[in-house]
C-alpha cells in the first residue's frame, strides 16, 4: 500500500514525459502488453468500461478504438496524467480516487486497472471498489508489474533499482519518483498470492497469466453477483 499524496504528486511530475518513458524502459514491450489486454476486453463486446487509474489513457484508448460502440470512462486522481490523456481524445474523462469511486454500483461490464492498483494506498479496498461498480459477473483486469522466478530475477532486480530509475532519471528530471516505482514493484503481491486477494475481495475465478518471463502479469475475475 502507498502514499496517495505522494504518489499524485510524483505522476504529476512525470505527466508530460510518463509515455515515452514507459516506452524507453520496457522497449516498446509495453505496447504489446495492452495490446493484449485490448483483445481480452473486446472479446467480452462490453457496453460500459471503466479504465481505473487511466494516466495518459494509453489502454483506454486502445480498448475505445477496439470497441468504438462501447463506452469507456477513463478515471485517474492525478489532473495532470488526465491532461494528458486528453490529448489522445479519450471521450469521457473523470478526476477520481479508486478508494472511492463516483460510480453507482453495478454500473460497468468490464473495469480495466494498468499499473495502477499497485499505486494504490488499499490494495482489498481498491479490489472491493471495483466490484461495487461492476455488473454481477462483470470482468476486472488488472495488468501490473511482477517479479520474475529463476535466474532472471537477480538481472530484472538490478534492472529496477539501478539501470530504470538513472535512465528515467536522465529523461525525466525525476529520478526519485522511479526509483519509488521499484520498491512498490517488490512489495506487489503477485501470482497466486494476487489470485487470492482478488478472489477474497469481491471476485471469483481470479487466474493469473504471466507475460515477458514473468515481468508482468494479467490477473482476470469475475465479480461476485
Amino acid at each position: 500500500m502507498q502514499d496517495p499524496k505522494y504518489v499524485r504528486n510524483a505522476f504529476a511530475r512525470i505527466a508530460d514525459k510518463y509515455v515515452v518513458t514507459n516506452h524507453v524502459l520496457s522497449l516498446g514491450v509495453d505496447v504489446l502488453w495492452r495490446k493484449k489486454v485490448g483483445k481480452i476486453v473486446a472479446a467480452k463486446s462490453p457496453a460500459m468500461v471503466l479504465d481505473l487509474a487511466t494516466g495518459s489513457g494509453d489502454l483506454a484508448e486502445e480498448i475505445q478504438g477496439r470497441i468504438p460502440d462501447a463506452t469507456v470512462v477513463g478515471a485517474d486522481f492525478c489532473v495532470p496524467m488526465l491532461d494528458e490523456a486528453r490529448k489522445r481524445k479519450i471521450k469521457h474523462l473523470v478526476a477520481a480516487d479508486g478508494m472511492a469511486l463516483p460510480f453507482a454500483d453495478d454500473s460497468f461490464d468490464v473495469v480495466t486497472v494498468a499499473f495502477g492498483l499497485r499505486n494504490m494506498a488499499d490494495w482489498p479496498k481498491g479490489i472491493r471498489e471495483m466490484s461495487r461498480v461492476l455488473k454481477p459477473g462483470g470482468m476486472m483486469l488488472v495488468l501490473d508489474f511482477s517479479l520474475p522466478a529463476g535466474l532472471l530475477r537477480g538481472p530484472y532486480r538490478f534492472y529496477l533499482h539501478t539501470l530504470l530509475p538513472n535512465v528515467a532519471g536522465v529523461i525525466t528530471g525525476q529520478k526519485d519518483a522511479y526509483a519509488y516505482l521499484g520498491g512498490t514493484i517488490e512489495k506487489f503481491p503477485s501470482g497466486s498470492e494476487m489470485t487470492d486477494l482478488i478472489d477474497a475481495n469481491g471476485f471469483t475465478d481470479a487466474k493469473c497469466d504471466p507475460l515477458s518471463f514473468g515481468v508482468a502479469s494479467i490477473y482476470t475475475a469475475n465479480a461476485v453477483g
